[in-house]
């Protein structure tokens, strides 16, 4: 139920405090309040409520007198809809009915996989109730130039929770700035900066922005001059357009990827996104709206869904999203999903400086040798890749990897650095994590 009201007040305070701007916010009472802007009448208010009883008001006071507002309809972010908002919550029938026509959406206007479209059109939901979980996956689209890479993002960022749309081309200073004011959805294009600083940068955000309580700190100064640190909030749902693949292993294993561009183009999808499409995400996002309301509240973490043949790190960032999928069927689907983005991490790292490393360990400590010299492992290294990173494979940056990279202890004995045999336990450890396979030995 819906009810417009000029204000709300628990109590008539005898002196109201300075207005609040605020974009979201759990009540003492239990209810939320959400920000919501009307295009057409350039308005921006508060939708206050709990499940499906919501009241439009322009702004709450609090029991202390203190008066919540919403942030201004001139806020540039609003006004030129680089942050998209709803204008009002609309009933949506069941999830499976909003579901459908969220899928319904995405088929009309991008090109994907059947079954990445399921997913993402279940990311969507949890980007509407990302904060009832402390960890989240990432949903990217990878393709060259032509692919509909940036299609696809602009079609799905249209519908996430406040979304908030960036490019490459933008500064990063504002990336920092606006999830942390706004608590959305980070929709970037071309995520693979050109500048390895921006690059650098983006990062950070994306390597803390998937877990809870990992701000980005970066460096400010107080009014007088002192040091002042400022943290910035970056948890929240993002979903990234990109040419390449990070190089940072554990930040591509944060990512459900859709490639682009591998097939023909549906001839049914419209070149030029036509002037309804506005329209008809504005409808859905009023909608998931009401599904925030509605699910918010009682949602948390099933931890029943956790697979033990997966990784934890895996486990983690997919246990939010199947928490929200009710579909027996699609949750086996996601699940497939996960177990090949496990494979392709593993396959990645068995292909790595790293992994060959590991399995030339293995075959230098199977005669029982008290140890093998870091030159030794260095050569036969260099036999099968012979840079890393654009880094030559030298006996000291091959040192520096056993150390520094998989944590094994290094000694010197007669002027050169070997790994003694009382690693072994640590490297047969590393190979279960890597999924390097143990050479055999031969017969004799």
């Amino acid at each position: 139920m819906l009810r417009y009201s000029g204000s709300m007040k628990h109590q008539a305070p005898t002196e109201l405090n300075k207005p609040i701007p605020i974009v979201s916010r759990r009540l003492p009472d239990g209810r939320l309040a959400e920000l919501v802007y009307n295009r057409e009448e350039r308005q921006t208010r508060l939708a206050v409520g709990i499940g499906s009883d919501i009241t439009l008001v322009e702004e709450f006071v609090l029991p202390d007198g203190a008066r919540l507002v919403p942030y201004s309809p001139a806020n540039n972010l609003i006004k030129n809809e680089v942050l998209l908002l709803a204008d009002h919550p609309e009933p949506f029938g069941s999830v499976a009915d909003l579901v459908a026509r969220i899928d319904a959406y995405l088929y009309r206007y991008v090109d994907l996989t059947e079954n990445f479209r399921a997913l993402a059109s279940y990311y969507i939901l949890l980007s509407w109730v990302y904060d009832a979980f402390n960890e989240l996956p990432y949903l990217r689209f990878r393709g060259d130039y032509g692919s509909g890479k940036t299609r696809a993002l602009f079609v799905v960022g249209s519908l996430c929770h406040k979304a908030f749309f960036a490019s490459g081309a933008s500064t990063v200073s504002p990336i920092f700035h606006t999830p942390d004011a706004f608590r959305g959805t980070l929709v970037i294009d071309e995520a693979d900066f050109r500048f390895s600083d921006e690059k650098a940068e983006m990062s950070k955000i994306l390597n803390n922005g998937n877990v809870r309580g990992f701000p980005v700190l970066r460096t400010q100064m107080s009014q007088k001059k002192e040091f002042e640190p400022q943290a910035f909030n970056v948890f929240g749902p993002k979903v990234v357009a990109m040419r390449r693949s990070f190089e940072d292993q554990a930040l591509e294993s944060r990512f459900f990827t859709e490639e682009m561009g591998r097939g023909g183009l549906r001839t049914d999808i419209p070149i030029n996104l036509p002037e309804s499409q506005k329209g008809e995400a504005l409808a859905l996002r009023n909608q998931l709206l009401t599904y925030r309301f509605l699910t918010l509240p009682g949602l948390k973490v099933d931890v029943s869904l956790v697979d033990p043949s997966l990784s934890p790190r895996l486990n983690q960032i997919l246990v939010p999203l199947l928490s929200i999928i009710g579909d027996e069927t699609l949750r086996a689907q996601v699940k497939r999903m996960a177990d090949g983005l496990e494979q392709e991490m593993a396959a990645q790292r068995r292909i790595a400086p790293e992994g060959v490393l590991l399995s030339v360990l293995q075959r230098a400590f199977v005669d029982g040798r008290a140890s093998v010299s870091v030159g030794e492992l260095a050569a036969e290294l260099r036999s099968t890749v012979s840079v890393h990173g654009g880094q030559p494979l030298s006996n000291r940056y091959v040192g520096e990897l056993l150390r520094q990279r998989l944590g094994i202890a290094t000694y010197k004995s007669h002027g050169v650095y070997v790994v003694p045999i009382t690693e072994q336990e640590k490297i047969e450890t590393l190979w279960v994590r890597y999924r390097v396979a143990l050479p055999e030995t031969e017969e004799t």
